[in-house]
């Protein structure tokens, strides 16, 4: 067994060096040792690396773990290194080191226009800042807003402009369990953003651009404006634009929590599914010219250049890029002969590579899942395949379609449930229909952009793309209505979802090896796991607190009780979907609670709750109040909307212990009763500046 793990390894040598640079990563962005450990511990890893090569030969076997820590070391420190780099606010030039409030910012768009609801919306560029007339170099991305208004916006991708409102720096909510929007923003070198009116702008007669990128931005176009024109039903031409070239703004948001829910999402997402068939369908095209050989050099050279053109018109996604980079070690190695070279040296060695071009995409999502299921297929999908034999050959491909599928499950469930916190659980229904239609639908398009200069045949194939987007659009919808459905409110921590990755590992072993230690090894952790879940659902039954969301403009505040909350705010927001999952969902899952509105345990009469022993008061609306001789004790205000509300008054009548000012409460009137609050010594907390509030009882 030993041999054969040494002979897996020297097969796969990548898989030794991408541990040591995800270590590097991840030590360098949560604990930021200083700057000079990196390049010091490069410097000895290369040391020990030169000092092994000149020990004698018969010495190098036993202190062959020398060899091993230098290139450890030294690939470490090349993750550590690569954060260090990728990281914008280390640059001396960055915004966030040079600008002041009263600074002009000259900056280009790096994109064109993306319609909003009240605004558009575009990534730009920081050329430089203009100081009293002084032009300073500076560096960074910003987001930008303009407003929509009667005036048309004369901006494209290149477009310079001159502004001097003041720039803001991108926050999160600060909601329990909430996106870390500041955090993804700041992966993608984006750290400012900043609403512009008409008249606070200026367009410069320059534009800033590249032959490359005008000539991928108007193929986009080009595109689009087939789809469009060929393919009817709004909803139906959304998708197919998400599906051939990344393009979301179109999308139907209640469709795509629809594929979410039914575990098909990643057939939005351009990903390998999507390059896999590009490249099947070059390899097809190509065939001609391998069987010559003066042109047989040629063919990986077309195949490279087309994938890397369609990831860019994808608009060079993490998760295109990611495929884009795989395929091309596929190709590379089939065209020096190494047909047989491990899999796992490639999914490896492609991981390396896109670490390089970018270590934040450790923290994608994408990327994780693409190699969890890449691999989990390479690993499962044979021995889950031969549980069955079919002699009829279409009953067997069928059976083939869902062993990929549950092979794919096995070692991306725990990575969807940490990430996504709910399970499809008719998974096998809709990927079995959707996989393979969603297919036909994607070489249909690039059939239909290819006819376009035809009308009559283009017109023919866009109507026959309708009809298969719709199939597709309503199998899934189909599937979401059924009951049980999708398993929601799951929540696991990163420790957990460590204990069911060995656990999965060690019970496969079993399954394919028969051995019994490993049957154990993976119990142990099962139960580790099962006991960690007990001890998490006794705490929350215990656990009584009360949560002030941040949500802009928005009162929301959930009263919690064991595993149990009472929300009290706008009833508007019961009936949005998008702000009940971006604010409210995450917390009540990361909370382990539901809604109980006759919980006995929380006392409510007009303005008061009482919960545990606290007494908390909410003002929405204006109240008149009765100076008294004993002031009443008060452990929480939380204060909404716009009330007619002195504190002078407040503080004759009642004892109060903390204020709080929740999203709704217009900001020039939260300044005046902060200061109220100071001059009368009471602490005061404002959700919009330091997120959701959260008091324990």
């Amino acid at each position: 067994m030993v041999g054969n793990r040494f002979l897996f390894l020297k097969k796969a040598p990548a898989l030794k060096l991408l541990p040591a640079m995800m270590a590097g990563i991840l030590i360098q962005w949560h604990f930021k040792p200083d700057h000079i450990i990196a390049p010091v511990l490069c410097f000895l890893g290369i040391g020990l690396l030169l000092l092994f090569s000149f020990i004698p030969l018969f010495k190098k076997y036993k202190l062959s773990v020398l060899s091993g820590i230098s290139i450890f070391l030294i690939f470490f420190s090349i993750g550590a290194i690569l954060v260090q780099v990728n990281d914008i606010r280390n640059n001396q030039d960055w915004i966030g080191n040079k600008y002041q409030s009263r600074d002009g910012i000259v900056a280009s768009l790096t994109e064109p226009l993306s319609e909003k609801t009240k605004s558009y919306k575009a990534n730009a560029k920081i050329d430089f800042l203009i100081d009293n007339g002084n032009r300073l170099s500076a560096n960074g991305n910003i987001i930008i807003y303009f407003k929509k208004d009667s005036t048309p916006i004369n901006l494209e991708y290149g477009s310079q402009i001159l502004f001097k409102k003041s720039l803001q720096e991108i926050q999160n909510s600060g909601n329990p369990n909430g996106f870390d929007y500041k955090r993804y923003a700041l992966f993608q070198g984006i750290t400012h953003q900043v609403f512009l009116k008409t008249e606070e702008y200026e367009i410069l007669p320059t534009k800033k651009q590249t032959l490359l990128n005008n000539f991928l931005f108007s193929t986009r176009e080009k595109v689009l404006s087939t789809l469009r024109t060929y393919i009817p039903g709004s909803k139906e031409k959304g998708l197919a634009e998400a599906l051939l070239i990344g393009y979301k703004n179109d999308l139907d948001q209640a469709l795509v929590q629809s594929y979410t829910n039914t575990g098909v999402v990643h057939i939005i997402a351009i990903s390998g599914l999507h390059l896999g068939l590009i490249y099947w369908l070059l390899s097809l095209l190509t065939q001609p010219l391998k069987r010559k050989k003066h042109t047989k050099w040629i063919v990986p050279i077309i195949i490279i250049l087309c994938l890397w053109i369609f990831s860019l018109l994808a608009g060079a996604q993490a998760s295109i890029i990611r495929s884009a980079v795989m395929f091309t070690c596929v190709v590379l190695g089939q065209a020096i002969g190494r047909k047989n070279n491990s899999i796992y040296n490639t999914l490896a060695l492609s991981a390396l590579m896109l670490l390089c071009i970018n270590p934040f995409w450790l923290w994608d999502v994408g990327f994780q899942l693409s190699y969890a299921a890449v691999l989990s297929i390479v690993i499962f999908m044979r021995p889950i395949y031969h549980w069955f034999y079919f002699e009829n050959k279409i009953v067997d491909f069928i059976w083939k379609l869902n062993a990929v599928t549950i092979a794919a499950q096995i070692l991306t469930v725990p990575l969807s449930i940490y990430h996504f916190h709910q399970f499809p659980n008719y998974f096998m229904l809709t990927n079995f229909i959707a996989v393979p239609l969603s297919s036909l639908i994607l070489l249909g398009e690039i059939l239909l952009c290819a006819v376009a200069y035809i009308p009559a045949v283009a017109l023919w194939v866009g109507k026959l793309l309708y009809v298969l987007i719709w199939l597709m659009n309503t199998w899934i919808e189909k599937i979401e209505s059924l009951r049980f459905s999708l398993w929601d409110g799951l929540y696991i921590d990163v420790f957990q979802m460590v204990l069911l990755f060995f656990s999965i590992t060690g019970i496969s072993l079993w399954l394919m090896n028969q051995q019994k230690r490993s049957l154990i090894f993976g119990l142990s952790f099962l139960l580790c796991f099962i006991v960690l879940r007990t001890f998490s659902f006794q705490a929350a039954s215990m656990q009584q607190k009360i949560i002030v969301y941040n949500i802009p403009q928005k009162k929301a505040i959930d009263i919690i009780d064991g595993r149990h909350y009472q929300f009290m705010g706008d009833t508007d927001l019961l009936d949005d979907a998008f702000l009940q999952n971006f604010h409210l969902k995450p917390s009540r899952t990361f909370y382990r609670i539901s809604s109980s509105e006759t919980n006995t345990d929380i006392s409510t009469k007009k303005s008061f709750i009482k919960l545990a022993n606290a007494r908390i008061m909410m003002i929405d609306s204006s109240l008149h109040f009765i100076p008294t001789s004993e002031k009443s004790p008060i452990d929480l205000l939380v204060i909404s909307k716009n009330p007619k509300l002195y504190f002078t008054q407040l503080h004759k009548s009642f004892n109060i212990k903390q204020v709080v000012f929740d999203g709704s409460c217009p900001s020039w009137k939260v300044k005046y009763w902060k200061k109220d609050c100071d001059s009368m010594n009471i602490p005061w907390y404002d959700v919009t500046e330091k997120g959701a509030f959260v008091m324990n009882f």
